[in-house]
C-alpha cells in the first residue's frame, strides 16, 4: 500500500539549524510543513527554509510579523519564502502528491485579528472574506488528493478549558482562543469535500502557571482530526542530557489517515522518544 510520510515542524521561535536539516536528510519524509512563528521577524530561518531539496509548505505566524506595523519584516520573510507559504492559498505538492492549503496568515488567535503589519501586507479583511479564501483555495485542489489544513492558530469549537488545543491558559477565565475563519472555513469545506486533518500551533504545549500540559490532538464527529504540533521549546534534553529535536509526524495510507504521534529524534537520526495519537483502527504501526 501507499504511504505518505509527513514531518511537521511546529512553532520553532528560532530554534532551527543544520542538525535539523540533516535528521530530515536521515528520516526521508515524503514532505515538511511548518506552522510557523518561525522567531520574531528575522530572515536566516527563512532563507534556510527556502534552501530544502524537500516538498514543503509553511505559513507565517504573529511572531513572524516581528511588531513591525508597516510590514515590511512581514514582507521580507514572505518574499524569501516564495510559494512555498501557502496562506490564503492552495500548494499541491507534487511529488509526493498532497494537497496543502493555508489558513490566515500571522495569526495570534482569539477569534478573528489581523495586526498591523499583516493589514499592510494583505490589506484589511473580514472574518466572512478570510473564512472564503480558505475554502475556496480548498476547493481548487485535485479532489484526488488527501487534503491538509495548515494553520498557525487552530480554529474555533476546539474546547475552552485551559488544556484544551486551543484554550486559552494565561488568563483567567479560561476560553477558547481558536479562530473563528477558520472554523467557518472547515464547515464550508466539508459540504463539498473530506478533510482529514488540521495541522497548527501557536498554543504552546506546557500551560501556563504549572497547570500541566495541552491536548494535542482531537478528532470530531465528521472524522476531521486536529493535530496542535507547538512542543516549545522543540530543541530540548531529556533527563539524561541527550539532546532532542522533535518533529510531529503523520501518515497516510492509500489517500486515507493512518497515523499520528509526536517524535522526538537524537543527534544521531535514532527516534528516542514516540508518543502515538491516533491510529486507523485495525492499521498495523506506520
Amino acid at each position: 500500500m501507499a504511504e505518505l510520510c509527513i514531518a511537521i515542524a511546529g512553532d520553532l521561535h528560532g530554534q532551527w539549524d543544520g542538525l535539523d536539516e540533516q535528521l530530515l536528510a536521515q528520516l526521508k519524509p515524503d514532505a515538511l510543513l511548518v506552522v510557523g512563528d518561525l522567531s520574531d521577524g528575522q530572515s536566516r530561518i527563512p532563507a534556510r527554509l527556502a534552501q530544502l531539496d524537500l516538498p514543503l509548505a509553511c505559513i507565517l505566524g504573529n511572531h513572524d510579523s516581528g511588531r513591525d506595523p508597516s510590514g515590511r519584516t512581514l514582507r521580507r520573510q514572505l518574499d524569501l519564502l516564495g510559494e512555498r507559504h501557502c496562506g490564503w492559498s492552495l500548494r499541491e505538492l507534487q511529488p509526493p502528491g498532497l494537497a496543502v492549503v493555508g489558513a490566515r496568515p500571522a495569526s495570534a488567535g482569539g477569534g478573528f485579528h489581523l495586526n498591523r503589519g499583516a493589514q499592510a501586507v494583505f490589506g484589511p479583511v473580514s472574518l466572512q472574506e478570510s473564512a472564503q479564501r480558505i475554502s475556496a483555495a480548498a476547493l481548487k485542489a485535485n479532489p484526488e488528493l488527501p487534503m491538509v489544513l495548515l494553520a498557525h492558530c487552530g480554529p474555533s469549537g476546539l474546547g475552552s478549558e485551559p488544556s484544551d488545543p486551543c484554550g486559552r491558559d494565561w488568563k483567567r477565565p479560561s476560553c477558547d482562543w481558536g479562530d473563528q475563519d477558520l472554523a467557518l472555513a472547515i464547515d464550508q469545506i466539508r459540504q463539498k469535500r473530506p478533510l482529514p486533518l488540521v495541522v497548527f500551533g501557536h498554543m504552546h504545549h506546557r500551560l501556563k502557571r504549572g497547570q500541566g500540559e495541552r491536548r494535542s490532538f482531537c478528532r470530531d464527529r465528521a472524522g476531521t482530526a486536529y493535530l496542535n504540533t507547538a512542543f516549545v521549546p522543540r530543541h530540548s534534553q531529556d533527563e539524561q542530557g541527550q539532546q532532542l529535536r522533535h518533529f510531529s509526524w503523520v501518515v497516510f495510507r492509500d489517500g486515507g489517515l493512518c497515523d499520528l504521534s509526536h517524535r522526538w529524534f537524537g543527534e544521531s537520526g535514532a527516534m528516542l522518544y514516540r508518543q502515538t495519537l491516533w491510529r486507523a483502527p485495525e492499521q498495523a504501526p506506520c
